[in-house]
């Protein structure tokens, strides 16, 4: 896969030339409970993950795609798929929007053509999402693609000195 060519956006292969849009949302704290990271990450360190980027997703278990605007052609989020089990044929899915490009349609449409491609390309039978009771944004965003609540898995997260739940959604390819 190259490119999923979308009506306003598109899903593109990372390249080496993402490095400082990695680094950039990497090393953003106000991302780091979403994706459970606790420590900045060093250019060096980017890179060699970026060396390692086209892994098919066989091997890697994971496939992180980079949201981009068709019109401008400006990088503006991140999607990704982990936890692959092609025996269970399941795999996990997150997004990461830029908030300057939020409310504009783009989650939805970039987490469409990768459902479609994930049921499609990779005969997955079901995607899953977990996220934080109080992420309404990405909450709204899952039920609004198909997704639903299958479970809470109690105190799950402890984030800034307290315990949070987090939630379990699941869309199965029917």
């Amino acid at each position: 896969m190259n490119t999923l060519i979308g009506k306003h956006i598109s899903l593109r292969a990372i390249e080496p030339s993402d490095l400082d849009f990695l680094y950039q949302i990497e090393n953003n704290e106000s991302n780091w409970t979403v994706s459970n990271i606790q420590k900045p990450f060093s250019k060096f360190l980017l890179q060699q993950y970026l060396e390692n980027a086209q892994q098919d997703i066989y091997e890697a278990k994971q496939l992180r795609l980079i949201i981009f605007e068709n019109s401008s052609q400006i990088s503006i989020g991140m999607i990704d798929l982990f936890d692959f089990e092609p025996k269970h044929r399941r795999v996990g899915i997150g997004i990461l929007i830029c908030p300057e490009f939020e409310n504009k349609g783009h989650a939805t449409e970039a987490l469409e053509l990768l459902i479609n491609y994930t049921f499609i390309h990779l005969d997955v039978h079901q995607i899953y999402a977990n996220i934080t009771e109080d992420n309404k944004k990405s909450i709204a965003l899952f039920e609004k693609c198909g997704f639903k609540k299958i479970g809470i898995k109690k105190d799950w997260l402890f984030i800034d000195g307290a315990y949070k739940n987090e939630l379990l959604y699941q869309q199965i390819n029917e």
